[in-house]
């Protein structure tokens, strides 16, 4: 145990590179903090995993080994931000592999209304649960929690839903593993190129994305957004130094038709301080059937969702719309996840 912890802004001032040495135990996953922390043959890994859950699902003595394998665990759902797919998506992990679940999704249910920090009541949780999934409006606050429990004698596993604008490592994972299902018949995730379109500035999901897929070399990427909403800066600078080609422009059907996935994504307006949004013409980041028809008949339509207006309900049933298909994803690789953390994946092959 430390003598001196440090306070969250001396935490923070350190790179992710240096904070990411403390997420791991035993050469493993220990708390899923940051997209930075999959590398491609963990991502392999964890591909591999989840298609074996998918598949073990469609039996019922499948449903049932699954559920065995991590009945002795509970995990505590603490989500401070609103979120229904997110949560529902962890939720019904945590039951494919039998974990029991409790949940917090309103602080002013908890004793935080008495007056508790949060930082006490995550404390709490960690005496009665195995594993806290983690969902806060305030930037970096599960990765802090992660830390405060390593260093005050109660480390139990943290998994990061979405944190602030920051991160939401686990959506990044459930994107390109629909990037890897979607293109197993067509070379592979590399060897691509990639458009992220809509608002890219505060979009958690879209960075997170970005950081996984800039691991692979031999892919370009396109960043298709008004100039006040394109990517940040310190994003472009990594993808520059990982030497990543990219391209940024405002102009979506330029470069529509050369796309082997389209990722789009909604107005973040709820960050706004000034109504900065309203001033933006968001119809010419949208998807239609008309624009559609020009993509190859071989590329791929995403969405992290919710989506608005920026996807045609017409375009669902296009075979390249693939953003419900990467929904239910999602439920296979979180799965696969909580099987790797608690290193019980191997069991698998006892079915």
């Amino acid at each position: 145990m430390e003598h001196t912890l440090k306070t969250y802004e001396e935490y923070f001032s350190q790179s992710a590179e240096v904070r990411m040495c403390h997420y791991e135990k035993a050469g493993r996953l220990q708390h899923v903090m940051l997209s930075h922390q999959f590398s491609i043959s963990l991502m392999e890994e964890l591909f591999d995993i989840a298609d074996h859950v998918k598949e073990m699902t469609r039996k019922p003595n499948g449903i049932e080994f699954l559920k065995s394998l991590l009945s002795h665990k509970k995990a505590m759902l603490y989500f401070t931000q609103p979120s229904t797919r997110t949560f529902l998506s962890f939720l019904t992990a945590c039951q494919m592999v039998g974990m029991d679940t409790g949940e917090v999704r309103d602080p002013s249910l908890s004793s935080e209304y008495k007056g508790e920090s949060q930082e006490d009541g995550v404390r709490v949780f960690s005496s009665y649960f195995d594993l806290i999934i983690m969902r806060d409006p305030k930037p970096g606050f599960c990765e802090y929690m992660a830390y405060l429990l390593d260093n005050t004698g109660r480390s139990v596993p943290i998994m990061n839903g979405g944190s602030g604008k920051d991160q939401h490592p686990t959506q990044a994972l459930l994107d390109l593993y629909t990037m890897h299902r979607s293109f197993q018949e067509n070379g592979g995730i590399r060897n691509k190129k990639y458009a992220f379109v809509g608002d890219l500035l505060r979009g958690r999901a879209v960075r997170s994305s970005v950081m996984l897929l800039s691991q692979y070399k031999d892919v370009e990427m396109y960043f298709v957004a008004p100039p006040s909403f394109q990517i940040a800066e310190d994003l472009e600078k990594h993808l520059i130094s990982q030497g990543v080609k990219i391209t940024k422009t405002d102009d979506f059907n330029s470069v529509l038709s050369a796309m082997d996935c389209v990722y789009m994504t909604r107005l973040q307006d709820e960050y706004d301080l000034s109504g900065e949004s309203n001033s933006i013409d968001y119809s010419q980041y949208n998807l239609t059937p008309d624009n559609v028809a020009s993509m190859k008949s071989t590329a791929i339509i995403l969405h992290p969702l919710p989506r608005r207006h920026e996807i045609s309900p017409e375009v669902d049933a296009d075979p390249r719309a693939m953003y419900w298909r990467q929904l239910r994803n999602g439920v296979y690789i979180r799965a696969a996840l909580l099987l790797y953390v608690f290193n019980v994946a191997d069991r698998l092959h006892e079915y």
